[in-house]
């Protein structure tokens, strides 16, 4: 005989099930909201527009505690009416009558812990940043974001002032966030233009393959003592250099002079391949122009240095007869092109650090936020909207291409840093040996 099965009990019971599970969540809910006083006002911030209501009888209840039951002439604090005032649920703002308490005896106003605590936003301003700084216009803001018709205090000016709240906030947290929990072992250096203004940006990858933005600087152009004063705050925060520091840069005079003045032996240089292709490449016609980029491609594609740079003095010689200027562009600064050759890095690795595609990827992000601006009026503004922009951006980034090699990378810096310094010292030492050779004779 086939069994049967009642198929509306079985789902009549799961639905008593999930009824259960349901009621035991809203229990425990229930009771943090009436035991945590922290958690009891983030529940009273996500209760839109229940929410109102829920202020209300906590303050009252607030003042039951502080000055006992109506009537009951219990203590110094007594009730002394109510106020306008208003209230943040969640990044908006509404009116609410306040009611007050105040000790007789002391003659002041007790402050009620409810009240104070719901004068700013539950998010500290993080949701109205972010729709600002997406896209969302100061002007459109309220018929766009607006949960509840008694809410007020999102004009545009409004807005606008709490945008430079939150936004400075967020410049200052990545100009004195401290850089020394990091292990840093390559460092991109670019510039990005607002305007006639320039913005210096430097991004560190740590020995695990995660980008870090290190700090921006508004420097009109690169000149080297400028760049050598921000390096100088970045070592302020705790960069840690000792072990060596592989920066790939974009062939940027006033930035290489800067890094040999502030970090010498400790830094190596990569110059990025594909601002020298463009360089090179400018100076030919448009046929040319895809031949030698192609060749190019192929020279800084070898495996090795000796094939590298065998390759590369072949193409050499061949623009030597069609444009010199273009083969001078060759040869200047050749062997900072070569650098991640001789060091002997994988091939994963090496077209990660070879150019400055991993910051340039960044700056187009960057774009999105801030190229919708329409007039730059000062310094603040930039600093204040690209750190803004920079910081939402870099829990996104991924970690970059052949990660797992940088410790063979970090091992490798740290072997030329100590050969340099020894090298250094013995200098020192032969200059001091010789100086004493000559006091010597002249002694005698």
């Amino acid at each position: 005989m086939p069994m049967k099965f009642n198929i509306t009990r079985r789902r009549g019971k799961a639905k008593r099930k999930l009824e259960e599970k349901r009621k035991e969540v809203m229990r425990k809910i229930v009771n943090s909201y009436s035991e945590d006083f922290d958690v009891k006002m983030s529940v009273i911030q996500e209760l839109i527009p229940l929410g109102l209501k829920a202020v209300s009888e906590a303050l009252q209840q607030e003042v039951k505690q502080l000055a006992g039951e109506r009537h009951s002439r219990r203590g110094s604090r007594d009730r002394w009416g109510s106020q306008n005032g208003s209230v943040y649920l969640r990044d908006q703002k509404f009116g609410i009558k306040v009611p007050r308490v105040r000790d007789v005896e002391a003659n002041e106003e007790v402050a009620l812990q409810t009240y104070q605590r719901l004068q700013k936003p539950f998010d500290d301003d993080g949701g109205s940043l972010k729709r600002l700084l997406h896209g969302l216009s100061t002007h459109k803001y309220h018929e766009s974001s607006a949960l509840a018709a008694e809410a007020f205090g999102i004009s545009a000016s409004s807005l606008s002032k709490r945008f430079k709240r939150g936004s400075a906030k967020k410049l200052r947290e990545l100009q004195t966030r401290p850089l020394n929990r990091y292990d840093i072992v390559a460092i991109f250096i670019d510039a990005k233009r607002y305007a006639e203004d320039g913005l210096m940006v430097a991004l560190g990858v740590t020995v695990d393959g995660t980008k870090i933005v290190l700090g921006v600087e508004h420097i009109h152009s690169e000149n080297a003592k400028a760049i050598e004063q921000w390096m100088d705050k970045l070592i302020e925060r705790g960069l840690r250099f000792e072990d060596g520091i592989l920066f790939i840069i974009d062939g940027s005079k006033g930035i290489r002079k800067a890094l040999e003045r502030k970090f010498a032996a400790y830094a190596l240089c990569q110059r990025c391949r594909w601002h020298k292709q463009e360089n090179i490449v400018a100076y030919l016609d448009d046929a040319q122009q895809v031949l030698f980029r192609r060749r190019l491609q192929e020279a800084y594609a070898k495996t090795t240095y000796k094939e590298a740079l065998a390759e590369l003095q072949k193409i050499h010689q061949q623009l030597e007869r069609i444009n010199s200027s273009a083969a001078s562009s060759l040869i200047e600064g050749l062997e900072e092109t070569l650098t991640l050759h001789q060091l002997g890095l994988s091939p994963e690795l090496t077209k990660s650090l070879s150019t400055t595609n991993c910051l340039e990827s960044v700056m187009s992000l960057l774009g999105q936020c801030t190229d919708k601006v329409d007039r730059w009026h000062n310094s603040s503004q930039i600093l204040r909207w690209t750190s803004t922009g920079l910081l939402d951006i870099e829990p996104r980034l991924n970690k970059i291409q052949g990660a797992r090699y940088l410790p063979v990378l970090k091992y490798k810096l740290k072997g030329i840093v100590r050969q340099r310094l020894q090298k250094e010292a013995g200098e020192k030492n032969n200059a001091m040996t010789e100086v004493s050779s000559v006091e010597a004779v002249c002694d005698r």
